[in-house]
């Protein structure tokens, strides 16, 4: 079965995810598309495929069977929708959206098509993320800790609360989502932000630094700093419970408990784990495979942007749970 694959959106993120599916033996991408011409019709022509600037016009002109949304959180439109409609399985970037409700609407346009989905929470399909969840699993976790920190980045709208909604929601979601992964949902949280050393940036009004608790449902607490005023990149999490300590330092695991340490370097391209488990759910039907479909992404989104409106209101919100 040669699977059809068109892309809507070739910048970074989907040309990392182009470069593992054009190795797959299985998979043919047979058109992509962007707002910036010139990168559509570049990548078009180096990779053999039809270049569009409308993602209308390319999935009313495309029979596909699978179709990559890697555009900014702010530029989802109606693509989900549109695409689900047609019965087309999707693949879409995180942050999968900006509004809860759109984002629940498309969930249950989703759901009624009965589409496959996966999100790109891609950590989640490193081995040592695998070996720690297996690890975890049965254990009563007590605290979470985590965090990012890392530069800038320079991408215009990434500085905009509007079109990026900040740092949590576009950039740490990876690790509040490794959090969840790992630690079960949570319920509530308190976050700090704060715009404190990074005004000089033209246009930027969102916070350089933040702070979040949080209550897992599990009873267990958290926490997650992020931040994006250092020189180098550094994320971690940290799972506690009694007599065990678990801990994911980049691309490297640490397991603590009575027996000693052990620890494991990460050996798996994320990216490449990722897109053939989606490639082959598709393929065999087995939806098992994909480890954070849409209606999990949609989870993730609800607690960083419940942080946002907690560090605007000044308290604490909890997680309302609605679509799960």
């Amino acid at each position: 079965m040669s699977v059809h694959v068109g892309m809507i959106g070739v910048g970074g993120i989907g040309q990392h995810h182009l470069k593992g599916l054009l190795a797959d033996e299985r998979v043919k991408v047979v058109a992509v598309c962007d707002v910036n011409q010139e990168a559509a019709a570049e990548t078009a022509e180096r990779i053999g495929a039809h270049g569009y600037t409308s993602w209308r016009e390319l999935v009313e002109s495309e029979k596909l069977d699978a179709l990559f949304v890697c555009v900014p959180p702010f530029a989802h439109e109606e693509i989900e929708e549109t695409a689900a409609a047609k019965g087309i399985h999707l693949f879409v970037e995180k942050p999968i959206g900006l509004d809860i409700q759109k984002v629940s609407e498309k969930q249950a346009a989703i759901e009624k098509a009965g589409i496959i989905t996966a999100t790109g929470y891609c950590l989640r399909y490193l081995d040592i993320v695998q070996e720690a969840k297996a690890y975890l699993e049965g254990k009563s976790i007590a605290l979470v800790r985590g965090h990012y920190l890392t530069k800038f980045v320079t991408t215009p709208w990434w500085r905009e609360m509007g079109k990026s909604g900040g740092q949590l929601v576009e950039q740490a979601t990876h690790t509040l989502d490794m959090m969840r992964y790992l630690a079960g949902d949570i319920e509530k949280v308190y976050a700090q932000m704060a715009l404190l050393v990074s005004r000089d940036i033209p246009n930027i009004d969102i916070p350089d630094v933040t702070s979040i608790s949080m209550v897992f449902q599990s009873g267990a607490l958290g926490h997650l700093d992020t931040c994006f005023i250092q020189p180098d990149h550094r994320t971690n999490v940290e799972i506690l419970g009694k007599d065990f300590r678990v801990m994911i330092d980049g691309k490297q695991l640490a397991i603590m408990d009575e027996q000693g340490t052990r620890t494991k370097v990460s050996t798996v391209d994320m990216y490449v784990e990722q897109d053939r488990a989606f490639i082959t759910a598709i393929v065999t039907g087995d939806r098992s495979l994909i480890l954070s479909p849409y209606e999990s992404a949609r989870k993730t989104l609800e607690v960083t942007l419940a942080a946002n409106q907690s560090a605007q209101e000044g308290k604490p919100v909890r997680i309302s749970g609605k679509g799960e």
